[in-house]
């Protein structure tokens, strides 16, 4: 699935996994089911951030949210968990390739009730929700060269104090580099995220970094 942290070492990030919320049956079950999908597989949540993001969200207490990206399911199980009793997540994505993966482990979990999926440009998804804040946590991980128009989507339905994280904030290091045209994009993203008085940013060096941002 997705590599570990580029700033830890392999022997140093399996102690960080031993000391934290291990995946259970469920989770693994679906990364079983994703090594199927082998050229994407690496698109998967990492067990860390699949920790991070339950904690997230049962700490904010967190009712409404929303996921822009889905593939086979992991981050949203994540999220579905931490949610507030009555909350809800809508996730967002362009094809049904893979959500079969997820609906599956949303049922066996217990969450599905929870999440409500469309299949849709994600954008267009965004755009018809109510205009006014009142999101308490988003998370983005799908196509980057649209992080900015998410981004913009989000943030004014966001509520003070809610969270929109944004994944693969590293491009694997290139954004030291950058080597394409997405690279160059997340680059541009990563700039204009800090520097957007709307929200306060931390960048995390988890998996292929995260960037929590909060509306201020």
């Amino acid at each position: 699935m997705k590599e570990s942290t580029l700033l830890m070492p392999a022997d140093l990030h399996a102690y960080m996994l031993a000391h934290s919320v291990a995946p259970d049956a469920v989770q693994q079950r679906i990364t079983e089911r994703t090594t199927a999908f082998s050229e994407v597989a690496h698109w998967q949540t990492a067990p860390e951030q699949s920790a991070l993001l339950t904690l997230l969200v049962r700490s904010l207490g967190v009712r409404r949210a929303v996921e822009v990206g889905t593939f086979t399911g992991m981050s949203a199980l994540a999220i579905a968990r931490g949610l507030a009793p009555g909350g809800s997540l809508l996730c967002c994505d362009v094809t049904d390739d893979w959500t079969e993966v997820a609906t599956e482990a949303w049922r066996t979990a217990g969450v599905e009730d929870r999440i409500e999926l469309r299949i849709a440009p994600a954008a267009e998804t965004l755009r018809a929700l109510p205009a006014e804040p009142h999101l308490d946590f988003s998370f983005v991980d799908a196509d980057k060269t649209a992080y900015q128009e998410y981004f913009e989507e989000l943030v004014v339905r966001t509520r003070p104090g809610g969270i929109i994280a944004f994944d693969n904030v590293f491009r694997s290091g290139r954004v030291l580099d950058p080597q394409n045209e997405v690279d160059r994009a997340v680059v541009e993203f990563n700039a204009r995220l800090a520097q957007d008085e709307r929200v306060e940013v931390v960048m995390l060096p988890i998996a292929d970094g995260m960037s929590l941002a909060r509306r201020t």
